[in-house]
Formats: C-alpha cells, sequence, structure tokens
C-alpha cells in the first residue's frame, strides 16, 4: 500500500503539474502586464488598507498573515536545504523566478475568490469550490475540490507538522514527546474554538513576529560573514545558468528543485490561499488579488532568501549529484548525508554556538509549524461549510445547528490529528497529504487559466477607475458582465 501512494503521489507531482504551474505562472504574469511590478507599491499599501462599512469578514491584513502563515511553514527552512543540497546554490535563483511569476497565479485565484465569496452568517466564505461551482457551473468538480481538501487538510498535514514540533523539541530539550504533543494540540484547540476571528487575530500577531525575527536573525549572521555573501551570490548566479565550474553539470537540477521547491512553499495556485482571501472585506476584489500577490513574495524572496543565504554564506551545506551519489560540494561545517534542517542548525552554530542553534531552530519551526496547522484548519472549515450547504437547508435553524455540530465534529477530528502525528511519524499520511494537495493544485490551475478572462477585466476596471480619480474603486459586477457574483450583488441593495 506504501509503495502504491507513494507512486501515486511521484504522479501526480511529476513534471507535467510543474510545467502547468509555471506555464498559469507566465500566462498570468503577461496577461496582467506583471501587475505584480507595476501594482507593487499598491500591494504594500492595501496591506493596511480596510473596508470600515463591512461588518462581516476579516481585515486585509489579518487575510494577509493568514495566508502568510499557511506559505511559510517548515518549508523554508527544510525545503531551502534539499534544494541546494540536490540542486546547488543556483536552485534559489529559479525559486525567486518561480515566486516572482508565481505573484501573478496568487494575484488571479484570489481575485476569483473574492468575485464569487459568499455570506454566512458574519463571516465570507470562497475559495475554489466557491469560484468552480459560480464561475465555471461545474458543480461535480467543485464538491470533489472541496471533499479533497476536507479530508487533506484535517487528516492528512496536520500530523505531519505537529510530528516536526515534537520531534524538533523531543531531540533539543529531551522532552518526552507525547507531552509535547497534548501542548501543542491544547493550543491548537484553543485558536480553532474561537473559529475564523481567533485565528486571524493570532495569525497577524505571531506571523509577522515569526517571519521578522527570523529574518533579522539571518541578517545577524550575514553581517558576520559580510566577506562570504559576494561570493555567495555569484556561486546561485553562475550555477543556476550552468556555468559554475563545479556545479555547471547539474543546471538541470538546480531548475527542477527550485522549481518544485518554490511553488511548493509559495502555494501559488494550489488552491489554499485564495481560500483565506475571500474572507477580507474589501470594496473591489482586486485589492486582495494585490494583496496576496505580495504574500508570495514575502514567503519566497525574504524568508526562504534568508535561509538560503545563510547557509551559504557559512558554507554549510553539501550539494549530492543524485545520479551518481557523489558529493560536488562537501562543507568543512555541515555533516555528510541527505539534506536537511541540520544544515540551518549547523549555520547558526556558527553564530550562537553548539547547541544553541539547535535551539533556535525547534523554537522557530515550532512557529513556522503552528502558524501553517491553524491555515490548514481554515482551509477545512470553509470547504466542509460549503458541502454541507450542498447537501442541507443550511439557512434554517435546523441546518445551522447541524452545521455547527459538524464544524464542532471537525474540531475534535482536527485536534486529534496533531495529537496523533506529535506520537507518530506516519510516512503514509505524509504522501497522502502531498498527494492531495498535488490534486488540488491540478484542479485549480485548470480552474482559474479558463476563468482567466475575468480576472484581466476586473483588473482594468480597477485599473481605469484608479485613473479617473476614484480613491476607492467599487466593483460592479453587472457593469462588468460577470454572473454569479450574489455577495456584490446583495451588496448594491
Amino acid at each position: 500500500m506504501d509503495d502504491m501512494i507513494t507512486f501515486l503521489n511521484d504522479c501526480v507531482w511529476s513534471w507535467p503539474l510543474v510545467g502547468l504551474c509555471l506555464a498559469a505562472a507566465i500566462y498570468f504574469s503577461v496577461g496582467t502586464r506583471f501587475v505584480q511590478v507595476r501594482h507593487l507599491g499598491e500591494m504594500v499599501r492595501l496591506l493596511f488598507h480596510n473596508d470600515k462599512n463591512k461588518k462581516e469578514g476579516i481585515s486585509s491584513f489579518q487575510a494577509f498573515a493568514l495566508a502568510l502563515s499557511g506559505r511559510v511553514g517548515t518549508g523554508n527552512i527544510v525545503g531551502v536545504a534539499l534544494a541546494i543540497g540536490y540542486g546547488g546554490p543556483g536552485a534559489i535563483v529559479w525559486m525567486w523566478i518561480i515566486a516572482f511569476l508565481g505573484a501573478g497565479t496568487a494575484y488571479a485565484e484570489a481575485t476569483l475568490a473574492q468575485i464569487y465569496k459568499q455570506r454566512r452568517g458574519e463571516q465570507l466564505r470562497g475559495g475554489p469550490a466557491y469560484y468552480i461551482e459560480k464561475g465555471l457551473r461545474c458543480k461535480w468538480l467543485a464538491v470533489l475540490f472541496a471533499a479533497i481538501t476536507v479530508a487533506v487538510c484535517s487528516m492528512c498535514l496536520p500530523p505531519i507538522h505537529s510530528n516536526s514540533i515534537a520531534m524538533s523539541f523531543s531531540n533539543t530539550f529531551e522532552i518526552t514527546p507525547w507531552v509535547i504533543g497534548l501542548c501543542v494540540a491544547g493550543l491548537i484547540a484553543l485558536v480553532v474554538i474561537g473559529g475564523v476571528k481567533r485565528i486571524s487575530h493570532v495569525a497577524e500577531v505571531v506571523t509577522p513576529f515569526m517571519a521578522i525575527g527570523y529574518i533579522v536573525l539571518s541578517l545577524v549572521v550575514l553581517a558576520v560573514n559580510a566577506e562570504a555573501v559576494p561570493g555567495a551570490f555569484r556561486d546561485m548566479v553562475s550555477s543556476a545558468f550552468g556555468a559554475h565550474e563545479a556545479l555547471g553539470g547539474i543546471m538541470g537540477a538546480a531548475i527542477a528543485w527550485g522549481v518544485k521547491r518554490g511553488i511548493y512553499s509559495n502555494e501559488a495556485g494550489q488552491g489554499t490561499a485564495p481560500i483565506v482571501a475571500a474572507a477580507a472585506k474589501v470594496d473591489h476584489p482586486v485589492k486582495q488579488g494585490l494583496v496576496q500577490g505580495f504574500s508570495v513574495y514575502v514567503d519566497t524572496l525574504l524568508v526562504c532568501t534568508a535561509t538560503a543565504i545563510m547557509l551559504l554564506a557559512t558554507k554549510c551545506y553539501n550539494v549530492i549529484d543524485t545520479t551518481t551519489g557523489s558529493y560536488l560540494v562537501e562543507s568543512p561545517v555541515a555533516a555528510l548525508g541527505a539534506p536537511g534542517v541540520e544544515y540551518t542548525i549547523a549555520a547558526l552554530s556558527t553564530l550562537l554556538g553548539q547547541g544553541w542553534g539547535g535551539i533556535v531552530i525547534s523554537i522557530t519551526l515550532f512557529f513556522f509549524a503552528f502558524t501553517t496547522v491553524m491555515a490548514y484548519y481554515y482551509y477545512a472549515e470553509t470547504n466542509l461549510v460549503y458541502l454541507f450547504s450542498k447537501f442541507k437547508m443550511g439557512t434554517s435553524p435546523e441546518g445551522q445547528k447541524g452545521e455547527r455540530l459538524l464544524i464542532y465534529v471537525l474540531r475534535v477530528v482536527f485536534v486529534g490529528a496533531v495529537l496523533f502525528g506529535s506520537l507518530k511519524e506516519a510516512s503514509t499520511i505524509w504522501s497522502l497529504g502531498d498527494m492531495g494537495v498535488g490534486v488540488m493544485a491540478w484542479i485549480n490551475i485548470v480552474a482559474i487559466l479558463l476563468l482567466s478572462g475575468k480576472t484581466f477585466r476586473i483588473l482594468r476596471d480597477y485599473e481605469r477607475q484608479k485613473r479617473d480619480g476614484v480613491k476607492n474603486p467599487r466593483f460592479d459586477p453587472k457593469k462588468l458582465g460577470i454572473e454569479g457574483a450574489d455577495y456584490w450583488e446583495d451588496e448594491k441593495h
């Protein structure tokens, strides 16, 4: 069974999916005339813009922080080490390229989520399931996406990250894993019981704090190793394009690992971030599209780069040729063997000393993994609510009671999955989670490509209003010929 799941996962996350993600990123970048460049200043400004006339939903910054908490995770530490270890320093350049292009995809999916969002009480719900049903009018595919998302985000992905926390703290502080598991599960329960409001409040405080703290720490490491930084950048650029003397032969691996790890880290196109984007209260969908495009930059260009430069400047990495198993680069500091978090620990230890590097990384991994798990819960809850609305009368008193009961059951299952992962590592669940996310990406990217005309049209509308001197552009779906935007139609009455 394990071999079959691994085989299927490799099929899902094969070059066709990577190629589709890359093609979509290029398509949306060109189609929007590189909105991620032209509106960079607007992206930053809109982070702190909020429509005070709307009572339901969360602020733009809370949606940004919650989506960023899902993007920034253990992959920003471990994934970067893997990319360098198997693809060389040049893999980081390709991560930058896919992040730059992927910001266009992130804009498109977040904008669509805003167009087709729905009001549920004082909350706003949306995401791929909603725009697949209302935009593409393909209910069965929307239901399939929602069902996969609920299963993967509630039972498969949370154990992976809670296991990372438990094993890291157990190895560093010699605390029994089940004790750590109980503490993590208890903290998660306190957060998710409060619903999206509490999750977003925690995210807007913790996520910027952890990202900024990690980046500052990396800058200190760079300052101590300032003389090595220019060489690190030369190695990245030369090996990215096959010009590095020792690493020129693995240019293909640099591209493959950079693109794959970049897509996996920034999640552009995977269909998770738009679930959060839909919850933001804005007066034009493009605003949240721009904000989510910026979150891709923060994830890859800042946080992933922080890890990469630390490893390269301190020379705490090895490069392995996967075809021969030989070492193309051997570090005088980092241990030989499979790349992983040990590289980052070794890099920090050059500054903090032996032992302290592991402690800092354990704490960092806790925050990165914890906030990612929070985001997983919101993804699962939103899609559970969507499924319930398809098969029950969610607006009746009985329906609302049933919905609340299902959400309660989801919370119990979710917290149980977090506890399970803390007690036992399950490689099968990891593969299932990977495969589920891959299937979500296939469905979502095809959907946003088919709906791309609307994302281009609505961007032109936003830009036209800005040119006409409108300070806060408003969205009128009828004027743009967009059907199914029920929330925005209700807002006009």
